[in-house]
């Protein structure tokens, strides 16, 4: 018995004969179908002519003032038609795709971000790719590395707070640290400094995070002892406490805009000013999917703005 093998991809049609067939089958002459293809009548003859031969079929008889349809050529009209179709729209998912309006996109954030800053930046991102869909990983601070590193996602958007050997930082905020408490904990309006901060029972991150480092250094060069009565694991939780009361929480200023913190009022802190960078963190040696390079783009206009 014998196997039915598929053909070859020799005895298939290319694309270029597919057209000038299509195009004699609905014009009914070479001339016209030339017209059509924008095309001499003899490239048109000889890419009919290549067809037939690859096909092992007569798709047109031909006479000397007209051309007639054969039965192989209605069957093949609608298969030719399909794929033509088929590769069009692979043309334009293709475009789509390597523009980032297509596609997904995996973003791993620290909770505190994913809860403040990632929603409004998304919610631009979305209106500019509607198609993308977004895959949100909110960890740890201690997991959003090693989310990167094993490629988990395709970026980031976090601190870093040592440059990571393999992974690339693209900075796109710069967010000064912050006082903030219920207004009785102030006497003024006017900015803090770190040795005024001493005074005041304080409401941080634990130790080893990132804030709570640059929160040290700053104390450690100003000269003060700071007196930290609560520490807890997320930003918000230290708003949380604030606006009950329990202190003076030391956060980025962008989480107080993008937090619940009604009640309480914020300071600048001075000598020294500490910032906190927010950037677009991806894996060096990968090629970013192009969803996530579009991301990357609206960060950097958003800095540049």
């Amino acid at each position: 018995m014998t196997e039915n093998k598929l053909p070859s991809l020799r005895g298939l049609p290319s694309v270029r004969q597919l057209r000038a067939f299509v195009a004699v089958y609905q014009s009914g002459h070479i001339s016209a179908a030339a017209d059509m293809l924008s095309v001499t009548q003899p490239a048109v003859t000889v890419l009919l002519r290549e067809m037939e031969e690859r096909l092992g079929v007569r798709l047109f008889d031909r006479s000397t003032r007209a051309l007639r349809r054969t039965e192989a050529a209605a069957e093949a009209y609608g298969h030719a038609m399909r794929t033509l179709a088929e590769l069009e729209s692979l043309g334009r998912s293709m475009v789509d795709f390597s523009a980032g309006r297509k596609g997904r996109l995996r973003i791993a954030a620290t909770s505190t971000v994913a809860q403040t800053l990632l929603p409004s930046i998304l919610r631009e991102y979305t209106a500019l790719h509607p198609d993308v869909h977004l895959l949100i990983d909110d960890c740890a601070p201690g997991e959003f590395v090693e989310r990167i590193m094993s490629e988990r996602v395709d970026c980031g958007i976090g601190t870093l707070e040592t440059p990571i050997p393999g992974l690339e930082e693209q900075v796109f905020r710069h967010d000064p640290l912050v006082a903030v408490a219920q207004a009785r904990f102030f006497a003024s309006d006017r900015p803090l400094t770190w040795k005024q901060l001493g005074a005041f029972p304080i409401i941080t991150v634990k130790a080893g995070y990132g804030v709570r480092r640059r929160i040290e250094r700053a104390a450690s060069e100003a000269c003060v002892a700071l007196r930290v009565e609560h520490e807890v694991s997320l930003l918000t939780t230290a708003l949380a406490l604030a606006s009950g009361g329990l202190g003076v929480a030391v956060v980025p200023g962008s989480i107080v805009g993008a937090a619940s913190s009604e009640g309480l009022v914020t300071r600048r802190i001075l000598r020294p000013l500490v910032e906190r960078n927010t950037a677009f963190i991806y894996k060096r040696e990968r090629t970013l999917p192009p969803t996530a390079a579009s991301l990357q783009e609206l960060l950097l206009k958003r800095l540049k703005g």
